[in-house]
């Protein structure tokens, strides 16, 4: 008789692996992963769906949850029970985690926040209403609900949002191998779960410097702490805009920072992966801002939301339309007596607009970077109408030539040509003035600039167009 063999031995045919892989060669989420998972959740299979989702990282496990049903999302939770890794929610969209939220106990929230990283908890909680939040914070021990909720006090975009407040700190008496036997026979719950370095403190708690972990493992165990410590690293205040803590980051090429209070004790540490994010959002921030869209729109929004929200901006565009349509009006009877106008008109205003929305976007960046500011904007200014007037100049030269042609007219030619060469101009020094006056009045570039821009091209561009044909051809003598 053949022997029976052992289940855990047989090997697993390639085409069904693949079937179960969470995500395929393109590194899109598996359908039918996704599909072996919802029905662990019809069926309340809580083992089957740990073996499915306990072990993979919290970003794939969000990727996860969105691509879920609504209803299986709070029950994909629920029957994972401790094996839920709640960092996960700070990976999805904002609608999707106030949703699960909601459907979850109090106690079960608290019970996952208490297992995160101050900063990933203080993600997860921040954006919950008040009431909600309260609810979660009342369910934690006091020692651990003080620590969140003095995180959740500082300004809602500054370092002390964004730090974790788990590092290690040493004395300055301390040896090297004071430092190591401190981390070697510490409980695994009071270190954080990972870090490049250790901080020095006096006995007040005020930062004194730093000491990054390849540096302390090749000292000699008798070193004293304090003669190989950095007492120049840098370091961001709890109040510092998050904006500029990445900035700092990016500059100075820094993968964590310590954070201190107004007396410079030290109260948190920011790690590079807290960083990207910030620069992931704040560039997702700025793109939607130049296309009219707010900040925190999500994919998963419903639809009278997300209308409601650009109606406003729409309703600023069609307001702009009507002013640059108002300059075509004053030149009704020339526009009337020769058809090419009316035909040709739009080219040199759209034409513009491109060209205004290249500048716009490089001033609008670099505004938000802090390369451009008030000691190099003359330069770029001027750089800008000079790439303007010889772009101006190319493309005035092609669409007079190609108009001059399809309307068998020179003189319909040089006039474009010569709209097109202003309109680029004036353009490019829109597209640089008008988010840098904006910048200085104290509002955000990205989201005013477009629609003022769009404005003066279009205004330049028809005045432009219709104003020199108007001349060239003596069409308001003609009109007497």
């Amino acid at each position: 008789m053949a022997e029976t063999p052992d289940p855990e031995t047989i090997p697993v045919a390639p085409a069904q692996a693949a079937e179960l892989a969470l995500r395929d060669a393109e590194g899109d989420l598996n359908p039918a992963f996704v599909e072996t998972v919802a029905a662990a959740i019809a069926a309340g299979d809580a083992t089957r769906l740990n073996e499915l989702a306990g072990d993979i990282h919290e970003a794939d496990l969000g990727a996860l949850i969105e691509a879920l049903d609504a209803d299986d999302r709070p029950r994909l939770v629920e029957l994972m029970g401790r094996e839920f890794d709640f960092a996960a929610l700070n990976e999805v969209d904002d609608t999707v985690r106030d949703e699960i939220l909601e459907e979850l106990e109090p106690e079960t929230v608290a019970e996952g926040v208490r297992e995160l990283d101050a900063d990933d908890a203080v993600a997860l909680l921040e954006d919950l209403d008040a009431e909600d939040r309260e609810e979660i914070l009342e369910a934690m021990p006091d020692v651990e609900r003080v620590a969140l909720d003095r995180s959740l006090d500082y300004p809602e975009e500054s370092a002390g949002r964004l730090m974790q407040t788990s590092l290690i700190s040493v004395p300055a008496h301390w040896t090297v191998g004071d430092a190591i036997d401190h981390m070697r026979d510490a409980d695994a719950d009071d270190l954080p779960e990972s870090f490049f370095e250790i901080f020095v403190v006096d006995p007040r708690g005020k930062l004194l410097g730093n000491v990054f972990l390849d540096k302390l493992m090749r000292a000699r165990r008798p070193v004293p702490v304090s003669e190989i410590m950095d007492e120049d690293r840098r370091r961001v205040n709890v109040a510092d805009d998050r904006e500029d803590v990445a900035r700092l980051f990016e500059r100075y090429n820094l993968v964590s920072a310590a954070v201190v209070d107004e007396h410079e004790r030290l109260v948190g540490v920011v790690t590079i992966d807290d960083v990207v994010d910030v620069i992931q959002e704040e560039a997702g921030e700025d793109i939607l801002a130049l296309g009219g869209v707010k900040n925190d729109e999500e994919l998963s929004d419903n639809v009278w939301w997300i209308a409601r929200s650009r109606f406003l901006w729409l309703f600023v565009n069609l307001v702009t339309a009507f002013v640059a349509s108002s300059v075509i009006g004053l030149f009704a009877n020339e526009v009337q007596k020769m058809v090419a106008l009316a035909i040709l008109v739009p080219i040199v205003a759209s034409q513009g607009g491109n060209a205004a929305t290249q500048t716009m976007t490089v001033a609008v960046r670099a505004l938000a970077t802090r390369e451009l500011t008030a000691m190099n904007a003359m330069r770029v200014t001027t750089r800008e109408a000079t790439v303007g007037l010889l772009n101006g100049a190319a493309f005035g030269l092609l669409t007079g030539l190609a108009a001059g042609a399809w309307f068998a007219d020179v003189g319909i030619g040089v006039v474009i040509a010569l709209a097109m060469l202003t309109n680029l101009v004036a353009g490019a020094l829109g597209g640089i003035l008008i988010p840098l006056t904006l910048e200085r009045m104290g509002y955000d570039p990205a989201v005013a600039s477009s629609p003022f821009v769009t404005t003066v091209t279009d205004v330049v561009g028809n005045f432009a167009f219709l104003g020199i044909a108007t001349l060239w051809f003596g069409l308001g003598a003609a009109a007497h």
